[in-house]
């Protein structure tokens, strides 16, 4: 049966792009609905593609253009039909203890895994039963 969620691919990094888009078809046995290079091309997504189906959100945090956290600021002007049916999942590298735990107080961040994630906490995450 087929992962009832979009997944949508935030990040601006091409090799990061690539590997996750793989470990989304082995894990998962999808293909991203979307992938934006920053954060802006995420929510003019968004915008433009408010469908019935959940969303699934793999969001970096350090890219041009708009990053993630401000990415965050706009998700929150969105409908509230669309956020309550979206989880973000912020996917980064990042060592900062303070980026981190503003990621992990953020009401929109499900989860923080850092990169390269594996493929373990992508099925049990979203093959739970």
């Amino acid at each position: 049966m087929p992962y009832r969620s979009q997944f949508v691919i935030i990040e601006d990094n091409l090799i990061d792009q690539f590997v996750t888009k793989k470990l989304l078809k082995k894990g998962l046995d999808i293909n991203p609905a979307c992938i934006a290079n920053n954060g802006k091309e995420g929510i003019d997504w968004l915008i433009k593609n408010q469908t019935a189906n959940p969303l699934i959100i793999l969001l970096d945090i350090q890219m041009p253009i708009m990053n993630g956290f401000e990415f965050l600021e706009e998700f929150d002007k969105l409908p509230e039909d669309v956020k309550a049916r979206t989880e973000i999942f912020v996917l980064s590298s990042t060592l900062d203890t303070d980026e981190i735990k503003k990621v992990k107080a953020n009401k929109y961040v499900s989860d923080f895994w850092n990169k390269p994630f594996r493929l373990e906490i992508l099925t049990n995450t979203f093959l739970q039963v």
